[in-house]
């Protein structure tokens, strides 16, 4: 476990590096001394957390008609930067089209993410995560938090898109996307950009619990499609993607 001054520098880079560019790449050594900072067994549970991906249903709202996204959703809300996390009625998913402009304009009905996953202590403990540093971004701020588990398939005839709409914003003040597994895959690599679609920056996750940390307000993001390495073999990308917005008045 790292030593408190450390962590306490690493929480401080964090908020500076996102407060100043609007987005920040955390290697997964960072997140995991973080985490097991917090508690000893934020992470006890973490193999079948993310075994969690293998039974995923697919998506069925693709507009470009592909069958290569699964996905799990759920709501939460957390009053407060230290207020209990609370799990919401299950309910859909809605992004307008400004927003989603492939699949944005309807409510789209999602499998809810599994009990036993929602309380696992390491989601549990990424929800914890991000409420500290969202918060700290954004004091004071009742927060209504949405949860989607991602696999992207790929194979010799299907290309992977981790975002089929492109370079996109979420219509949300933060978002996280943390790596759970890349299997037999290539590229997948996030790009980062301004709100004139410029690039600012680009990074590969590749480790679990590499993380992803974006201002939804100030920053665009996208990720380029997956190839398989082995066509002959399951190819796939597995994410958690948490995003934090204000409650609408």
């Amino acid at each position: 476990m790292a030593g408190t001054q450390p962590l306490l520098q690493l929480h401080k880079n964090l908020i500076t590096t996102v407060a100043k560019t609007g987005f920040s790449f955390c290697p997964s050594a960072a997140i995991q001394a973080w985490l097991l900072a917090q508690s000893d067994d934020a992470l006890i549970d973490w193999s079948d957390f993310a075994n969690s991906w293998n039974d995923m249903p697919l998506d069925q709202y693709m507009a470009d008609g592909g069958r290569y996204r699964r996905r799990r959703y759920a709501v939460f809300t957390a009053p407060s930067k230290n207020g209990e996390i609370l799990l919401e009625p299950h309910q859909p998913h809605y992004q307008s089209l400004n927003y989603n402009t492939l699949n944005g304009g309807i409510a789209r009905e999602f499998e809810p993410i599994r009990s036993e996953t929602i309380r696992s202590r390491s989601m549990q403990s990424v929800l914890k995560f991000c409420q500290k540093v969202f918060s700290d971004l954004m004091p004071d701020t009742p927060w209504h938090i949405e949860c989607h588990q991602f696999r992207i398939e790929s194979n010799e005839k299907t290309l992977g898109k981790p975002t089929p709409e492109g370079v996109h914003r979420d219509g949300v003040e933060f978002v996280l996307v943390m790596m759970i597994k890349r299997q037999n895959i290539s590229s997948g690599t996030t790009t980062m950009h301004d709100l004139e679609q410029n690039t600012l920056d680009s990074f590969t996750l590749t480790e679990p619990l590499d993380v992803a940390i974006v201002n939804d307000r100030r920053c665009m993001h996208g990720v380029t499609p997956i190839l398989p390495i082995d066509p002959t073999q399951k190819a796939y990308r597995d994410v958690l993607v948490v995003t934090f917005k204000k409650p609408q008045a």
